[in-house]
């Protein structure tokens, strides 16, 4: 076995063992206003609303590369399913 396969497997039997609080990190405003809501019922419309505008805001994130990504690309994006709608096979 490699030393680089021998690291991979090293680093998938670790990484399970990390606590959960070192992978679920996330924003510090987003974290403080679940934490703020957990107490109290309450919060900016109740806590449904909270989650509502937190999942929003996350997709909002995730979508926003993605669009830039095809903007800067588009032309091979385009060349490329051309070229796969002309292949024959």
């Amino acid at each position: 076995m490699s030393r680089r396969w021998t690291l991979l497997l090293i680093l998938a039997l670790v990484l399970p063992l990390v606590p959960t609080e070192v992978w679920a990190q996330g924003c510090a405003m987003c974290k403080a206003t679940v934490e703020s809501a957990e107490g109290t019922g309450q919060v900016f419309g109740g806590e449904q609303n909270i989650g509502k505008g937190l999942n929003r805001g996350i997709l909002l994130l995730m979508a926003v590369p993605y669009v830039l990504l095809f903007l800067l690309f588009r032309k091979r994006i385009v060349g490329f399913f051309r070229e796969f709608a002309g292949a024959q096979g």
